[in-house]
């Protein structure tokens, strides 16, 4: 009788070491790996390249449930369909998306001006799959990705008339787009191409210019620039640079289009210089010094008077005296005069339990984004007195679930309206244009324009949606989203995924996902963490989550691991973990901290060698990260407690459980060398015999692949990997695509 042969189970591939030795403050640290940072090496690109090749000999099985995945995102999806028409100025813009296509088509058609305001600011009836009269095609995201590696657009505007537009497009995944403008009256492409621009493009209010960001080269965004159209571009004139290397400027046209206004700042403090464009000799105002240290947002504007010119008044939203952040009404001439002397008038007063996250102006109201119960709202208030005791009332539109996100998705400074997003986990988005109180209607209207459509037999009652607590070692209670597909039963057998973030005060806020039910389809507990370091809870949870705090976020996530693992939803021996870039740090630091409570990890794009990334200010954005983590460099505190967490440098010898790691080669934010090194390091002390695999898209950024199938496709990986490791590979009965 003849035996079948055992087939040898595939190997890792093995990279050579090659000591180097890191020294600060007196300590020093040995990385063999730390070689793998040589992009142009050949030998770097075949150890990546094998990497590849045993990551998909390992995950070979998972194939079929990868198929399966994909076929679910895509069943569920409505390939042909439109984004809501918006309207700005003379023409109402929106993106087409085709069956079978990988990207847009960004479209436009004219508005209609009857003096009927509202009726003047209702979209137009666009219909998915059919061109309307008078349709312009902008830009066919499809034609302009023919034979590119990777397409993805930056940024994108056209001139108050119409007849210019302008879009700025990467083909290689780095985040450096190069910038053209479109005649559309002819079509043709204008001679004026300007290369290596950052996001963000706008032209001037007379469309004789275009302003652009240039990045340095550690990829931090220090210059905005002019261009004359028709002009060399080696002629284009430096509006401002900005030499501190731990700060990030950016700019935007103020709402009016009456300046051009650069924001520069780091998380804790800021700057904002205003343009006048009917004044451009007199040069850039500096609104707050960044001397005094105070993190905020300027919106210059015209407040309406008796004389009927308006006064010029700025509104800002800041954090003097305020550490959930408020809103104040600013006379340009108060900024003359020393700090302590000016006087701002309140608009929107401080809360200890409201998180202000930013305002802004109509010609007729100021809107503002809110944080309340870790929830994101809108506010809107009257411009008709404001800071004065006759100011009116905010009203806020309401909505009827308890978990949402609802924020302002775009708004002309002269609409009655301003649009709104909305999503809860359950709830497709939704695009509401919200029409500003008037005396006659003080409450407002809300008016849904669309819910994106979903199809396959969806049904938001199959699932369940609820906000439990855990609670950390230090007794803080941490939120939770829990999500499950209502059949699951609470007997301790089900499976479990936790997911996080917790960095740079970034909330994970409620939002639906048509790949998100393949995971709950097949039994699986999905768990969001809201730890600290994110923003869900106001400013304090994020300052309680960062430099010499950012433990906090870690053993938060592994409190929200030991809820759900008590909770009796799940067994405990089924429970894995999944983050992204800052939650790639996180996945590496509980893998170090907890590995015996996960049955698996995905880390995307993951921040594993972050104290090496910040010891270099040459490298891409490290200097930028001194706000968020500290400044290993010249505090010899924080690098031994950066050292005490991170997760490269304190790999051990203990039983890892499966994990991947999945980056891109053409990553600028968080470097592919980083999880190379992580999973070398990984596997040389790995006790136990579950595999480490690293999945690297070669052509990809930090959003990883271009292209949505791709894109869906690269879900459908990582969360077939989850599923497959959890032993939770097959529907639930009844559940799925009908």
């Amino acid at each position: 009788m003849t035996q079948t042969p055992v087939q040898p189970s595939p190997q890792p591939p093995v990279a050579r070491k090659v000591p180097s030795v890191r020294t600060h403050h007196g300590d020093s640290f040995e990385d063999n790996y730390e070689w793998l940072r040589d992009k142009e090496s050949a030998e770097v690109v075949d150890l990546l390249k094998a990497e590849n090749a045993y990551q998909e000999a390992v995950t070979a099985h998972q194939e079929p449930l990868r198929e399966a995945i994909f076929q679910e995102i895509k069943g569920r999806t409505q390939e042909t369909d439109l984004s809501v028409p918006n309207r700005k100025d003379g023409w109402w813009y929106y993106t087409r998306s085709v069956e079978g296509k990988e990207y847009g088509i960004h479209c436009r058609v004219r508005g209609q001006d009857t003096g009927d305001r509202v009726a003047d600011w209702t979209p137009p009836a666009v219909e998915a799959g059919v061109v309307i009269p008078g349709e312009e095609v902008l830009l066919d995201g499809n034609i302009e990705a023919e034979g590119k590696p990777f397409f993805a657009v930056g940024g994108a505007a056209t001139t108050i008339d119409g007849t210019l537009y302008a879009y700025a497009v990467d083909n290689a995944g780095d985040e450096r787009f190069t910038l053209r403008i479109k005649d559309l009256r002819t079509g043709e492409l204008l001679p004026d191409v300007i290369e290596n621009v950052f996001y963000g493009i706008s032209f001037s209010p007379d469309g004789s210019r275009i302003f652009y960001t240039v990045v340095d080269d550690s990829w931090r965004p220090y210059q905005v620039k002019s261009h004359v159209l028709g002009t060399p571009v080696s002629e284009d004139e430096v509006i401002y640079q900005e030499d501190d290397v731990a700060m990030w400027l950016g700019f935007e046209l103020s709402a009016d289009r009456r300046h051009l206004v650069l924001s520069i700042g780091c998380s804790e403090f800021s700057e904002t210089r205003l343009l006048r464009f009917d004044d451009v000799d007199a040069g850039l105002r500096t609104v707050i010094s960044r001397d005094e240290r105070i993190l905020y947002e300027a919106e210059p504007f015209l407040l309406a008077d008796t004389s009927g010119r308006g006064q010029e008044r700025i509104l800002l939203t800041h954090n003097k005296d305020a550490i959930n952040s408020m809103v104040s009404l600013v006379d340009p001439a108060e900024l003359a005069k020393p700090l302590a002397e000016q006087h701002w008038s309140t608009v929107v007063a401080h809360s200890e339990q409201v998180r202000v996250n930013g305002a802004g102006v109509t010609s007729t109201h100021v809107v503002v984004s809110i944080r309340k119960d870790t929830i994101e709202r809108v506010q809107v208030l009257p411009l008709a007195g404001l800071g004065t005791p006759e100011q009116g009332a905010a009203v806020e539109p309401a909505f009827d679930e308890e978990l949402y996100t609802a924020g302002v998705a775009g708004s002309d400074y002269e609409a009655p309206v301003i649009r709104m997003g909305y999503t809860s986990y359950f709830t497709p988005s939704r695009v509401y244009d919200f029409v500003l109180p008037t005396p006659e209607q003080p409450g407002g209207e809300l008016l849904l324009r669309k819910e994106s459509p979903v199809l396959g037999g969806y049904s938001p009652s199959d699932y369940v949606a609820t906000r439990e607590w855990a609670t950390a070692d230090d007794g803080t209670r941490v939120p939770l989203s829990v999500l499950r597909h209502a059949s699951v039963r609470q007997d301790s057998t089900a499976p479990g995924l936790v997911y996080g973030y917790g960095s740079y005060e970034m909330s994970m806020d409620p939002g639906f996902g048509i790949p998100r039910l393949s995971l709950l389809d097949r039994g699986i507990v999905f768990v969001i963490a809201h730890i600290r370091g994110g923003g869900e809870l106001g400013r304090h949870w994020y300052d309680d989550g960062k430099k010499l705090r950012k433990k906090n976020t870690f053993t938060d996530f592994i409190a929200a691991t030991d809820w759900l693992a008590g909770s009796g939803w799940v067994d405990p021996a089924r429970i894995a973990a999944m983050g992204g870039s800052a939650g790639g740090l996180l996945m590496g630091a509980v893998a170090n901290l907890a590995p015996e409570k996960y049955a698996a990890i995905v880390a995307a794009v993951p921040f594993v060698d972050a104290l090496t990334t910040i010891l270099d200010p040459e490298l891409p954005l490290s200097a930028l990260e001194w706000e968020e983590w500290g400044n290993p460099i010249t505090d010899p505190e924080v690098y031994a407690y950066m050292k005490s967490y991170t997760p490269y440098e304190n790999v051990r010898a203990v039983a890892y459980p499966k994990i991947a790691a999945v980056t891109s080669f053409n990553d600028t934010r968080v470097l592919y060398v980083e999880p190379a090194k992580w999973v070398q390091r990984l596997r040389e002390v790995n006790t136990g015999s579950e595999p480490i695999v690293m999945k690297i898209e070669m052509e990809g950024g930090h959003g990883g692949a271009s292209g949505r199938y791709v894109q869906w496709r690269e879900r459908a990986w990582d969360y077939a990997f989850v599923a497959d490791s959890l032993g939770a590979t097959e529907l639930l009965p009844g559940a799925g695509l009908k």
